[in-house]
């Protein structure tokens, strides 16, 4: 993992989606928002959560039809495939790179200390525009919990707070409990309709619902901004 990037360190934009099927339309709002931050040409596609060659073709066939972009599979698989040059190329090169959703431990396994996961990061102090969604949301934080059992294990560190895709607000025990991780500092909760748009400096912009928690005890704050 990385040591967590702070805010003053981005001059990109990380685009976090709580959950949802983009082939039932229901990212297309949220997809639309992180869509006008990119520059012309190809999405990235990184398909190491779900380890699914097939999903790739399935979001490039929505993102052809409901904006008319191109689509081009980054094909990181495991951690092998993180660690060629030429992925770590493919990512510099792309408009915005989606990392897409599946199990937080593939996705981290796969890209901790890899040129893959130091390219992410570039895109986000360069300028660029990185997506996750669901899982993949999860794992940009220092932690995230594992499928295997619940326990928390080190996650990619995009950002200093932990993320709780898939968040429901009456039910918070388990976020809490992440929040609590070594090196966290607070976390995101994501609601399944909901997405965090992390920019330049401490920029901070939303669709739908989305919570911050500044310590594992605190109170749930709504965060708004002005979608």
């Amino acid at each position: 993992m990385l040591a967590a990037m702070s805010d003053g360190e981005r001059r990109g934009w990380l685009c976090l989606l709580g959950g949802g099927e983009f082939s039932f339309g229901e990212t297309e709002e949220l997809d639309d928002a992180w869509l006008i931050k990119a520059p012309p040409g190809p999405i990235g596609f990184v398909p190491a959560a779900s380890g699914s060659a097939d999903y790739g073709r399935h979001f490039a066939a929505y993102m052809k039809e409901a904006f008319d972009r191109e689509v081009e599979t980054i094909p990181i698989y495991r951690d092998r495939d993180a660690r060629r040059g030429r992925n770590a190329e493919r990512i510099r090169a792309c408009a915005a790179v989606y990392l897409g959703g599946g199990v937080a431990d593939q996705l981290i396994d796969a890209l901790a200390g890899s040129p893959a996961l130091e390219a992410l990061a570039g895109r986000l102090t360069d300028g660029g525009v990185v997506v996750a969604i669901a899982a993949a949301a999860q794992a940009c934080g220092p932690a995230a919990r594992s499928v295997f059992g619940g326990r928390t294990i080190p996650a990619l560190g995009l950002i200093e707070r932990v993320v709780e895709a898939n968040f429901d607000p009456a039910h918070d025990r388990r976020f809490r409990q992440l929040a609590a991780a070594p090196g966290a500092r607070g976390g995101w909760g994501i609601p399944a309709e909901g997405a965090l748009f992390l920019g330049p400096g401490d920029a901070i912009e939303t669709v739908g619902p989305v919570f911050r928690l500044d310590t594992p005890e605190g109170d749930l704050a709504a965060v708004e901004s002005p979608f």
